[in-house]
């Protein structure tokens, strides 16, 4: 069997790609646990073909160890927070860009030439007035994360025109489903929780934005891994749905069964700083190669929220 590393492999989408490549590869997995949790990989801890590095992509000797015997990467170590890039610049860059070059670096000295990168695809391209957004629109990034996923591009671009890397860069919608703990809905659950007489939306709740469930990225990924080749290639991953902030906030309001509950708005444009109002992106070419979803993104909300029931809780 090949052996793949799934870098921040403790993640929420990464721990998925773990379950799905460990049937039929070795797996290693490097995480430092800043965000991913140890139960993502409870299944496969004790598993010959797997193997837990806790380490960082910011020391180059935890990267080298971790890709011994690797013949595909999946980098998803990261700071994934936009907010948190825009409070602290610096510490995002050191993260993201750096901590990913050291991955890069030590990959080519390794001779490891095949990285399936967990891009962005709403941060990268910003606010711009092509929708849907394909891959050959410029980037406008409007936070310090979305700058980063893109000038890692960039040197992914590079690196495969070098030195003969195969890079396929994934431009995610934003990701729901088990295991995550990030996010819209996640933040909505919460808050309901806490009060379930009423949910607090951040802007104005026209906010509309591309989505996709977990599964049908998992999918995704292993149908573009499967089709790499040299050179570096971005991809849009998205469902081809939107859904405005409103519909998703009444969707886990009928979805937690709070129909008391009031939905009240702060009333500005955006969320917060960096916020894209709009994310639209166009999945023709991850269409063209034979990927179609499963999931209708409206079910896949309710199966996000009730995962997050019985996870966390109903409301006391």
């Amino acid at each position: 069997m090949s052996k793949v590393l799934v870098t921040g492999g403790a993640g929420f989408i990464a721990s998925h790609i773990v379950d799905r490549y460990i049937v039929n590869h070795e797996v290693a997995v490097l995480d430092d646990l800043s965000e991913g949790r140890i139960e993502n990989m409870a299944p496969h801890l004790s598993k010959d073909e797997f193997t837990f590095i806790k380490g960082t992509i910011t020391s180059k000797e935890d990267v080298k160890k971790a890709l011994e015997g690797v013949s595909t990467v999946f980098h998803f170590a990261a700071q994934p927070d936009v907010r948190l890039s825009i409070d602290r610049p610096v510490w995002d860059f050191e993260i993201n860009v750096v901590g990913s070059m050291n991955l890069l670096d030590e990959m080519r000295k390794s001779d490891v030439k095949r990285i399936l990168f967990a891009s962005s695809g709403g941060t990268v391209y910003g606010e711009t007035d092509v929708f849907p957004t394909p891959e050959s629109v410029s980037f406008h990034p409007i936070s310090n994360y979305g700058a980063a996923k893109g000038a890692f591009e960039m040197y992914l671009s590079s690196f495969a025109e070098l030195y003969g890397f195969e890079a396929v860069s994934c431009r995610f919608a934003n990701i729901i489903g088990p295991r995550s703990t990030h996010g819209v809905i996640y933040d909505f659950y919460m808050k309901l929780k806490r009060n379930p007489s009423k949910l607090v939306v951040l802007g104005d709740g026209t906010q509309e934005k591309a989505y996709m469930y977990v599964e049908d990225t998992i999918n995704a990924i292993e149908l573009l891994e499967n089709k790499m080749k040299p050179g570096h290639t971005p991809v849009n991953v998205g469902s081809g749905e939107r859904l405005t902030v409103t519909r998703i906030a009444e969707l886990v309001v009928e979805s937690m069964n709070l129909p008391d509950a009031k939905i009240e708005y702060t009333g500005s444009k955006r969320g917060w700083a960096g916020d894209v109002v709009i994310t639209d992106i166009d999945i023709s070419l991850l269409k063209s190669l034979g990927w179609k979803p499963t999931i209708k993104l409206e079910d896949g909300v309710r199966k996000y929220v009730k995962w997050l029931l019985s996870e966390f809780g109903d409301v006391s």
